[in-house]
């Protein structure tokens, strides 16, 4: 009954078809009300729950039919581009901490069907009025382990009160262990599990420093690494600050990514680790789950983290979609291996070239027009052939924000094209066209 719907929203999405995974959700749905969907980081968790979702959507109901739970701000704005990229023609609307509530009241007047959003801010909308879900019959609850563990608790249970008609529910999560409060309602609810203990593919590893400077040994194993990416772990804010001011000041790209940080920085960073002109990203465990960055050879654990859930969600950034991947632990002369290592990691001995750090080929140019006024990839794409006098090949990666646009050209291109384009329009608008700004030092 479904398949020309699913089939047609595949072409929309480039995609030939579902794996495994995606194919038993949408078959589980068919007969099961409620569902919890274990599935590693990586695995295409956002489109195996929203299809199913979207086979309920009814078009002659004008009521929010669909809400959508998140823990961060990231997952929630990449789950409604996922969702604007099915071009179901529904409506979708994104709720989060950090975001203008003026311009998410002035989406929400015209009613959307889909909201997705963080706990906190939906709960925001509900205490002013802006929504009203008593008629709401789906429910998705994305990374709920992660909402719990960030303290969302009460949040999710006062918006799951306000679903009064509430049919069936999608849980996510990427931690088989996790514990579901009474109040979500998910007894006797249909598992799809996939999620291994075992991946052959990750190989882990421990450099051991030979000095107490560990931001030295960090130094060298970027020298290591070479042009591979990596994304570096911390256990705390302050101190992806002081590693990424480090590496920086020893001319390695590579860009802080924490919760403390305001969010159109945030963007640009992970904007900059997407479009390779960033080669490490630093990160506190936010950047473990949750986040539409691809697949990295290296993750580096800087810091170890206290418990293994956190270490093996760290670890699911790399050896993913049948590629290979390492983890490296950083150990200063004092450093134990953690308890939850059941085996000891082989020891990473440096063979490291005396040669300059690698830089990326890419930059990414910053471009203050998006969505919102009506600009897309082909306007920016013949923008910067006719005006930037850029060859394809000199163009990269290209992000479209609602109100701005992030753009991967060659490195070497960088100065002449903003010397060409500082005085043009884009569709007669006069927008600020510079290097993407970086986040200030704390």
């Amino acid at each position: 009954m479904h398949q020309p719907i699913v089939e047609e929203t595949l072409l929309k999405l480039g995609i030939s078809s579902l794996n495994t995974m995606q194919q038993q959700v949408l078959e589980a749905s068919a007969s099961q009300k409620n569902i919890l969907l274990l599935s590693p980081t990586g695995s295409g968790k956002t489109l195996g729950f929203l299809l199913p979702a979207l086979l309920r959507l009814k078009p002659d109901v004008k009521d929010i039919q669909l809400v959508i739970i998140s823990p961060t701000r990231e997952l929630a704005l990449q789950i409604q581009n996922v969702f604007k990229n099915m071009k179901t023609g529904y409506k979708i609307s994104c709720c989060y901490g950090g975001h203008d509530i003026t311009a998410e009241e002035n989406s929400l007047a015209e009613t959307p069907t889909v909201l997705v959003g963080t706990p906190g801010r939906i709960t925001d909308h509900i205490n002013r009025k802006n929504i009203d879900l008593k008629n709401t019959a789906s429910l998705v609850l994305d990374e709920f382990d992660k909402c719990l563990e960030m303290g969302f608790q009460d949040d999710m249970y006062f918006i799951i009160q306000h679903l009064k008609s509430l049919k069936n529910r999608i849980l996510v999560s990427a931690t088989e262990a996790v514990k579901i409060p009474d109040f979500v309602a998910m007894q006797g609810a249909y598992v799809v599990n996939f999620i291994s203990n075992k991946n052959n593919l990750l190989e882990i590893k421990y450099y051991r420093t030979p000095s107490d400077d560990k931001l030295e040994a960090l130094y060298q194993l970027c020298k290591y690494i070479g042009h591979e990416q990596a994304i570096v772990f911390c256990n705390q804010r302050e101190a992806v600050d002081e590693v990424s001011q480090y590496l920086s000041s020893k001319k390695v790209f590579a860009k802080a990514f924490h919760g403390g940080m305001e969010q159109h920085y945030r963007e640009s960073a992970l904007t900059r680790f997407r479009n390779k002109s960033t080669s490490i990203l630093v990160t506190t465990d936010l950047g473990a789950r949750g986040l539409d960055i691809p697949s990295v050879k290296y993750v580096i654990h800087f810091q170890l983290p206290p418990k293994e859930d956190a270490f093996v969600h760290r670890n699911g950034r790399t050896a993913r979609m049948k590629s290979n991947g390492t983890a490296i632990l950083l150990l200063s002369k004092n450093d134990y291996f953690p308890d939850f290592l059941s085996n000891r990691p082989q020891e990473l001995l440096l063979d490291i070239p005396d040669t300059a750090i690698f830089i990326p080929e890419w930059e990414t140019i910053y471009i203050g027009g998006g969505k919102k006024d009506k600009i897309n990839k082909v306007d920016i794409v013949g923008f910067l052939i006719q005006k930037g006098k850029l060859q394809k090949h000199e163009l990269g990666l290209i992000e479209i924000k609602d109100e701005c646009s992030y753009v991967a050209i060659s490195r070497t291109k960088v100065k002449s094209v903003l010397d060409s384009v500082k005085n043009e329009k884009i569709k007669n608008k006069k927008v600020k066209i510079a290097i993407a700004r970086e986040a200030p030092l704390q």
